[in-house]
């Protein structure tokens, strides 16, 4: 119970004592007293209780400690509050969301420690955070509860997590100028000690700030001390490097290539024709269904996006799946995004469903036992396609090093074809901001295009 009746009195010496100097305070009706071995350190802490009382700080009475430092002795440490925060995330988050947080938490988590003797590997602590944790599981009241409470980890983990336990600052400790930057420049790096991607450190600095923000509402900090920190993220070059990305004749060797790869190179052709003459994203492609497609005989088709199933480790999600169903990226759960598709496509994906079916749910393209198609299958493919479509210097090189590189090249075809930015940004799902940075050498090489139709009009021509 928390009191303003409290008196502080002189300091007593009682002689032959190991520890002669006595400090005695009373708070409410209980009495406490500290002794100390020398006089200066009874007087120091005298001192300490008297500027407490001046400030009009409240004491406990149990413990007879000022507010302050009863709340600092049982201000949790920082692991112990973010393996909090992710239990409190993890039932409305979504799996690839739980990821992205357990990855944030595992890069800061061994900033925020009181020493680095003895220290784990840092590999090995990252990985003893990310996948255990941070990382939860149904409990028996069907409330989430750490990996840790329902496995036994490896020798090796169990110790690093002990470690990282008892080296763990207080949150409070860890809130300091000194320690946030630290952290920050920690988010801005790879494991390797090289920059990582702007949008990857953002991400997770906005998952250092909202744990922070949990704790100014579970009242262990007052504020949110990333505020005060003047920080911003390493600049980084995020456009789309073009000398990589394939043309349309090297596009059309490399799905060649695929096809001739037997059943299934046949099954994963069209797999990366959407990727390529749809700009579609993977988590697109393996989410979509026929009832989605607009195929006619001839003429140009339509696709309704209106989901996608990004790939996750199956400890993430609530079935044990390894991939989720979830809506479109960065749009509203039931949002769809019509994108119109050239004949070629549509053919492709006309032979699709007369040779392989759909799946019971409809679905077009999917693994052999209905899952979705992993991403080492496809990329294992398309390792081999580039080995025989590309010469030996391109093969070395990183032009159209992933299967990704089809959606880079399918974009920028629509831009250099002159389709207007805004619609371009819209079928492939962009914002207009993403689009500019990410595709910004191609847009200004347009620019000379859009020149000469001002300077005709300004002409006085038509």
């Amino acid at each position: 119970m928390l009191t303003f009746d409290v008196d502080v009195w002189s300091i007593r010496n009682r002689k032959g004592r190991p520890k002669p100097f006595e400090l005695r305070w009373r708070v409410g009706s209980r009495p406490h007293s500290r002794s100390f071995k020398l006089k200066a350190q009874a007087d120091g802490r005298r001192s300490e209780l008297m500027a407490a009382l001046r400030n009009r700080e409240q004491f406990d009475e149990e413990t007879g400690l000022p507010a302050s430092e009863l709340a600092d002795l049982n201000t949790p440490t920082w692991y112990e509050h973010a393996t909090a925060y992710v239990l409190m995330k993890w039932p409305k988050a979504a799996a690839k969301h739980r990821a992205s947080i357990a990855e944030a938490l595992a890069v800061v988590t061994p900033v925020f420690v009181s020493s680095s003797r003895g220290a784990p590997d840092p590999k090995l602590m990252r990985t003893a955070l990310y996948g255990w944790a941070f990382r939860a599981a149904p409990g028996e009241n069907g409330k989430p509860i750490t990996r840790t409470e329902t496995e036994t980890p490896p020798t090796a983990v169990a110790d690093a997590l002990a470690w990282i336990s008892n080296h763990s600052l207080k949150v409070t400790e860890a809130a300091s100028t000194e320690k946030m930057r630290a952290a920050l420049e920690a988010l801005s790096l790879r494991l390797d000690g090289k920059p990582a991607a702007e949008n990857t450190a953002n991400r997770k600095r906005m998952v250092l700030s909202n744990a922070l923000r949990y704790a100014v509402e579970r009242d262990l900090l007052q504020s949110n001390p990333m505020a005060r920190i003047d920080w911003a993220t390493p600049p980084k070059e995020d456009e789309v490097d073009f000398r990589y990305v394939p043309n349309p004749t090297q596009v059309t060797a490399l799905l060649k290539a695929v096809r001739e790869q037997g059943e299934r190179g046949k099954h994963l052709a069209t797999f990366f024709g959407c990727l390529y003459y749809a700009a579609m994203r993977p988590s697109e492609i393996a989410s979509l269904r026929k009832s989605d497609c607009h195929l006619p005989q001839t003429g140009w088709g339509e696709l309704i996006l209106a989901g996608s199933r990004p790939e996750v480790g199956s400890g993430w999600t609530d079935d044990g799946a390894s991939f989720e169903q979830r809506g479109l990226k960065r749009r509203a759960r039931r949002a769809t995004r019509p994108v119109p598709i050239p004949p070629v496509l549509v053919v492709m994906l006309r032979e699709q469903v007369n040779a392989y079916g759909v799946a019971d749910d409809g679905r077009l393209f999917r693994a052999a036992r209905g899952g979705r198609i992993r991403s080492t299958e496809y990329c294992a493919v398309w390792d081999t396609a580039r080995e025989k479509a590309l010469t030996p210097e391109e093969a070395a090189s990183p032009l159209a090093d992933v299967p990704y590189s089809l959606r880079h090249a399918g974009v920028s075809l629509w831009i250099k074809s002159g389709v207007d930015p805004v619609e371009v940004a819209r079928r492939a799902g962009h914002s207009l901001t993403v689009l500019f940075r990410f595709y910004a050498k191609i847009l200004r090489g347009e620019q000379s295009r859009a020149n000469q139709l001002i300077e005709k009009r300004l002409d006085g021509g038509v």
